[in-house]
């Protein structure tokens, strides 16, 4: 798996090699955790900086580097009873390649792909991916709508998340 993360990586590095033009974007999110993660974590924050490469005037490619946490829950509510529980924080640094397409001139789409290391003790991290719609608000400042999993041992840890990133 680690094998095949970095042959996606080296390919996706390798593309931007040849582009003119790239745009440094950095910004941040917050989320819902969902899935397996819904009932350990109650709300989830990160940021994001990447380097988008121009291969079209469409389509840009490049690195993309994360930080993501997830705030654990102190109790989970079955059948309206609520039950303590004492999950602890997780984080991650996804670090990924990145593509984003211009659907129009306001309206994009995009992926990230790679891989999450997990920053914590016993946290292995696993394979990461990102898809994303996203609005141009202002010339520099897109939102964006995402989905974030890491594919961990035993489960994923997955939120949806709305997030704002600047142009520089």
């Amino acid at each position: 798996m680690k094998k095949l993360l970095l042959t996606i990586a080296v390919i996706a590095f390798g593309l931007t090699a040849t582009a003119q033009k790239g745009q440094f974007n950095a910004g941040g999110y917050i989320g819902l955790p969902i899935g397996d993660a819904g009932d350990a974590y109650s709300f989830s924050y990160g940021a994001e900086v990447n380097y988008l490469f121009e291969l079209s005037d469409k389509f840009q490619v490049g690195p993309s580097f994360s930080y993501q946490q997830y705030l654990g829950s102190d109790s989970i509510d079955v059948l309206g009873i609520s039950i303590p529980q004492d999950v602890p924080n997780v984080a991650f640094l996804p670090i990924a390649a990145a593509a984003r397409y211009s659907i129009s001139e306001k309206f994009s789409v995009g992926a990230d792909l790679g891989f999450a290391i997990g920053v914590d003790a016993g946290n292995d991290g696993g394979f990461y991916y990102r898809p994303m719609v996203g609005y141009q608000v202002f010339d520099k400042v897109t939102l964006q709508l995402t989905y974030s999993g890491i594919s961990v041992e035993g489960g994923s840890v997955a939120n949806i998340g709305l997030g704002a990133v600047y142009s520089f």
